[in-house]
């Protein structure tokens, strides 16, 4: 039997066990400040249903969307602090198997 893989978005953000604090919220899409953040602003971007990555994303409404919200937290971020990166894993590089995408700016000092 397979192990069930590692999904902290579905298991602890969307069940609302881990209380996170919102950028964004609709019916498909969730933004949120990172709970252990490595930057001075860290934004994480899911889709409210379980996907596992981007490969696997097939809904066009979900993707446009996410899209959007990113650009918008990306504009935000880079207006705030002068710098913005986009990130999001497959494979063996994503340790949570729930896509994920992390908008954050400059690393905090202790990170």
């Amino acid at each position: 039997m397979k192990e069930k893989e590692p999904d902290f978005y579905c298991e602890q953000v969307i069940s609302g066990k881990t209380k996170v604090e919102m950028v964004y919220e609709s019916d498909n899409v969730l933004a949120f400040h990172h709970v252990r953040p490595r930057y001075q602003s860290h934004i994480v971007v899911i889709p409210r249903k379980h996907v596992r990555d981007l490969a696997q994303l097939e809904d066009e409404v979900v993707l446009v969307e996410m899209l959007r919200v990113i650009q918008d937290i990306a504009r935000d971020t880079l207006k705030e602090h002068g710098t913005c990166r986009i990130l999001t894993n497959l494979g063996e590089f994503q340790n949570n198997r729930h896509l994920h995408w992390h908008v954050v700016s400059r690393p905090l000092e202790n990170s």
